[in-house]
C-alpha cells in the first residue's frame, strides 16, 4: 500500500545539497546566535553594523563578557532595521515573506513596525519550531507564522507580497532561481530587499579567505554581478545599492573578541578588508 506524503513537507528538501543544508541548521546550537537572542528575545541568524560602543571592553571584568554579548546584538539588530528601512511603504494591510528566515527575529520585527502579516519559511524544521514558539510568546503567531518550505517554491500565492526579503540566505540558492519566485510571489511594484555577502568578481575568482567562510557555513557564496544578471533577467529592477562593508567590520572585530567567537572571524576579517568580499544591501522593484 503506498502511503501519501504530506505536503509540502514531502518536496522541501529537494536535492542532497539542501539535505546537508537543512541538516547543519538543524544541528547548529551556535552561542553566537543563542546568546546573542536571549538579550531580548529576538533571535537573528545575521551580522552586525554600526559603530561600536567600546565602553563595553572597559569597566568590571566579571561582567565584561555580556556587556559584548549585548553590544554585538544591538548592532546584528540594527541591521536588521537597516533592511526593514528599505522596503519602503508597508501597510498593516500587506504581506511580507522572509526568505530563509532563520530564528525568525527579523520577521518579528518587521510585524511590529508595519503591523502587517508575515511568512517566513526555512529548510530547517528545528529553525522553524523555534521561531514559531518565539511568535507564540510573544503573543503574535496569529501574524506571524513560519512553514518548513522551501524558499525556491513556497506554494505562496502569485502577486501576494508586498515585500520579500533574504538576509544572508541568498548563498545557498541559485540566484535565477530564486529571483524567479520572488518575482512570481510579488506584487507589481512590490519591493525585494537582500542583505548579502559576495564576492568581488572584478578583483578575480573566490580567494582563499572567500573559500573558508562557504566551507564553514556549507554554503557557495556568488559573485557580486551574479545578483544583478539574476535580478535583471526576473523582472526585477534594482533602485538602491549599499555597500555595507565598512560598516560591518567593526562587528567582526567585536566578536572576534568575545566568548561566542567561532574561528571564521580571521577569513571574514581578511576578505573585507582586502576588498575580495563585499556586505550589500540591494533593494529592487517588481516590474
Amino acid at each position: 500500500m503506498t502511503i501519501a506524503r504530506t505536503a509540502p513537507a514531502a518536496g522541501v528538501l529537494r536535492t542532497a545539497y539542501q539535505q546537508s543544508v537543512a541538516s547543519y541548521w538543524n544541528n547548529e546550537k551556535d552561542p553566537v546566535n543563542l546568546r546573542l537572542g536571549d538579550v531580548d528575545g529576538l533571535y537573528h541568524h545575521h551580522y552586525g553594523i554600526g559603530e561600536v560602543d567600546l565602553s563595553v571592553l572597559e569597566g568590571p571584568e566579571a561582567t565584561r563578557d555580556e556587556r559584548i554579548i549585548a553590544e554585538m546584538h544591538r548592532l546584528e539588530t540594527a541591521q536588521a532595521e537597516v533592511l526593514l528601512d528599505a522596503l519602503g511603504d508597508v501597510g498593516p494591510g500587506d504581506r511580507l515573506l522572509d526568505a530563509g528566515c532563520g530564528r525568525g527575529g527579523s520577521s518579528i520585527m518587521a510585524n511590529l513596525r508595519f503591523g502587517c502579516a508575515v511568512d517566513g519559511v526555512s529548510i530547517s524544521e528545528k529553525q522553524v519550531d523555534f521561531a514559531n514558539e518565539q511568535a507564540r510568546l510573544r503573543g503574535v503567531d496569529d501574524q506571524v507564522r513560519y512553514h518548513f518550505r522551501n524558499m525556491l517554491d513556497t506554494g505562496f500565492e502569485t502577486g501576494s507580497r508586498r515585500g520579500i526579503w533574504n538576509n544572508e540566505s541568498t548563498m545557498y540558492v541559485d540566484l535565477f532561481e530564486l529571483f524567479a519566485e520572488h518575482a512570481r510571489q510579488l506584487e507589481f511594484g512590490g519591493r525585494y530587499v537582500t542583505i548579502t555577502g559576495c564576492y568581488n568578481d572584478v578583483t578575480g575568482g573566490r580567494s582563499k579567505a572567500v573559500a573558508q567562510i562557504d566551507q564553514h557555513y556549507t554554503c557557495n557564496i556568488h559573485p557580486r554581478s551574479a545578483y544583478f544578471k539574476a535580478m535583471t533577467a526576473n523582472n526585477l529592477v534594482p533602485i538602491s545599492v549599499v555597500d555595507l562593508t565598512a560598516q560591518t567590520i567593526p562587528y567582526w572585530e567585536l566578536r572576534a573578541k568575545s566568548s561566542v567567537a567561532t574561528g571564521i572571524e580571521g577569513p571574514f576579517l581578511t576578505a573585507y578588508r582586502e576588498g575580495s568580499f563585499h556586505y550589500l544591501l540591494i533593494a529592487a522593484d517588481r516590474i
